[in-house]
């Protein structure tokens, strides 16, 4: 308890799912939050929830009106920004012969831009304080290539390289920018059909840990990062995949020790 007092975290997307639980754990850990969505309805809810810790602020990423509210709404109720989440993305599944280009663009504009404009617009409230944290939240699909998501990888390969750049802009100002892989988690993205039980994991088999991530998993990584026991770290990037970058199982070779594959 009481990792993040004194500080005030941003989270985009953070009316459900990843972003939720983050919001959630960061008040529990002393910090004031303002959460950031297009869902207003259930952002709103867990303001409420969290209580006089939190704050909600409407955000499309891509506006930059909106995120000019969000730091204003941050800075007037609770003083500066010491932490940026951006978690807000979305997903697309194509094949690259059926891609559409309004697909490309809105897939681009939220994951990639969206995270950008973040950064553009709380990096001088970082810049006057001379600290704070960003987490830009990319996927395990910015590690590695995946067959049928080719925008999704594309924008999170993108949040990937724009983190280092940021580290290397922002590092010599006292901002520390980081990025977070999730592998498979259990939210609505990344579990579209609610499946719960035995078919929860089912598909997993191959991840080293053989099983789906959970949203506070995520978010306790985000809090590692956010907060001061990782004072120099910079430009890193954090797995949160279950193994699934370490590599893949293969079929065991006869004869062969348990657990060695092809």
């Amino acid at each position: 308890m009481g990792r993040l007092n004194g500080k005030v975290a941003i989270v985009t997307g953070g009316s459900q799912g990843m972003g939720a639980a983050t919001a959630r754990l960061f008040a529990a850990e002393g910090a004031k939050v303002v959460i950031g969505d297009v869902v207003e309805d259930k952002g709103q809810a867990l303001a409420a929830e969290i209580g006089a810790a939190a704050r909600f602020s409407k955000l499309d990423v891509r506006s930059e009106a909106d995120w000019a509210a969000i730091v204003a709404t941050a800075t007037e109720a609770f003083g500066t920004v010491d932490i940026l989440i951006n978690n807000a993305a979305v997903v697309h599944f194509t094949a690259i012969e059926e891609l559409k280009v309004e697909d490309a663009e809105r897939v681009l504009s939220i994951n990639v831009i969206g995270t950008m404009l973040g950064a553009k617009h709380i990096a001088p409230v970082m810049t006057k304080a001379g600290r704070g944290v960003i987490i830009n939240i990319s996927s395990v699909d910015g590690l590695r290539g995946c067959n049928g998501l080719p925008i999704y990888t594309a924008s999170k390969w993108a949040v990937r390289g724009l983190t280092k750049s940021l580290a290397m802009e922002l590092g010599p100002r006292g901002v520390r920018v980081c990025s977070v892989h999730p592998g498979g988690v259990n939210t609505q993205m990344g579990n579209p059909m609610g499946a719960t039980g035995a078919d929860l994991n089912r598909g997993y088999e191959r991840v080293p840990l053989q099983r789906i991530g959970e949203p506070e998993e995520i978010a306790r990584a985000s809090l590692f990062l956010a907060s001061d026991e990782a004072s120099y770290i910079s430009g890193a990037e954090l797995a949160v995949d279950g193994g699934w970058t370490a590599g893949y199982y293969q079929p065991v070779l006869p004869g062969a020790p348990a657990g060695l594959g092809v």
